[in-house]
């Protein structure tokens, strides 16, 4: 066995022992990219994951001449090229060497920066099974072409690459199952204990209004039954964001479900066709929820609007009311945890929230999360 082959079995060997041991995705790639570099020819490298509706991501990059990384690497964050229309076509199967690059084209022709003689690259798509998951670019200056042995290397490391990106997507999927299996006993927990007691309460305190003549004693009791009622909605709300009883029939079902829970009367406007991924529909609803909320604590109305967009490219949410409004410093912090979450939420999937709102004139919620 010559001695090439010997170290790219070694080679395999160290990236694979890397893969497994990492989870998170990021650093993953980036790692594994940096291995494959520093263990070859290769000079310079980049990863893209591109969904079912072509959109790129760049998720990883080593050693970029200083064109390509140019304003975060605009080249290659932005526009078409050969490697990417063809993978989107279902064409590309195997590593293949690219004739030339329009990135690396309008860099060289855009920028004074050097290319470091960086001009063609090879690229492979990452797979697994049946599924894509985006491709692996790698580049060496001076080099138009590379060879069968220097592809089939690609190919190997591509495929590692492909199983271990499908395996963190199942170790996700199997952490959401776990997480909504959590959510549901929680939510039953609360349900058989917590809930009936406050029901409980309530009933005693409704039935000492009724058995005592004093006038003082009626009063603590009234007191004691109107408290409880607030305990009891809270915690009904609580169970409902749990476990919520209405996304399989549509979110906006759900968010007005859950309006209906705390006594809110919504106006619901709806333009698009709605056929969102469930994680979408999850942060969706987690933030609708949290602006709920926040009317029925502090906005001193009982009605709400809701208007919910989906066009191709991003899903728009404005939740709307009328009611006392509050006051943004000029620092932007915002004034409470749960604006927070509803900001840390969007922001988790690359969307944004605003508010626009001042004393005694309302407040309105804009979401946008890319879609």
């Amino acid at each position: 066995m010559q001695s090439n082959e010997l170290s790219n079995i070694g080679l395999l060997k160290e990236i694979a022992e890397f893969l497994n041991e990492e989870t998170d995705m990021e650093q993953m790639l980036q790692g594994a990219l940096q291995k494959l570099l520093e263990g070859t020819l290769f000079e310079t490298g980049w990863i893209f994951f591109i969904d079912k509706k072509g959109k790129q991501q760049l998720i990883a990059h080593d050693k970029l001449p200083n064109a390509l990384k140019r304003n975060e690497c605009m080249h290659l964050q932005k526009g078409g090229c050969w490697c990417v229309s063809r993978f989107q076509n279902g064409e590309l199967k195997k590593a293949s060497n690219i004739i030339e690059c329009k990135r690396i084209v309008n860099a060289r022709k855009k920028n004074n920066e050097d290319t470091n003689d960086i001009t063609h690259h090879a690229t492979v798509p990452l797979l697994s099974g049946q599924e894509s998951f985006g491709l692996l670019n790698v580049a060496t200056p001076n080099t138009i072409r590379f060879s069968e042995g220097e592809l089939a290397l690609l190919e190997s490391v591509a495929f590692q690459i492909g199983s271990a990106i499908k395996r963190i997507y199942l170790t996700k999927q199997e952490q959401q199952v776990a997480l909504v299996q959590e959510r549901n006993r929680l939510a039953r927990d609360l349900h058989d204990s917590v809930n009936q007691l406050l029901f409980s309460v309530t009933l005693t305190a409704r039935g000492g209004v009724e058995m005592t003549e004093q006038q003082e004693i009626k009063d603590t009791f009234k007191e004691i039954q109107n408290l409880t009622q607030d305990a009891l909605t809270e915690m009904r709300a609580l169970i409902w964001q749990l476990r919520p009883k209405g996304l399989e029939t549509g979110i906006m079902e759900g968010i007005k479900g859950y309006g209906d829970i705390l006594g809110l009367t919504l106006t619901i406007n709806v333009k698009g066709v709605i056929n969102l991924p469930g994680s979408m529909e999850e942060t969706l609803f987690r933030i609708a929820q949290e602006a709920l909320n926040n009317i029925r604590k502090h906005a001193g109305v009982l009605k709400a609007e809701l208007y919910l967009t989906v066009t191709l490219t991003d899903v728009l949410l404005v939740v709307k009311d009328e009611g006392c409004g509050f006051h943004m410093n000029e620092s932007k912090n915002l004034p409470s945890i749960g604006l927070q979450s509803m900001r840390d939420r969007a922001y988790s999937v690359g969307g944004t929230v605003d508010w626009v709102t001042e004393w005694n004139k309302g407040t309105e919620i804009l979401v946008r999360l890319p879609y």
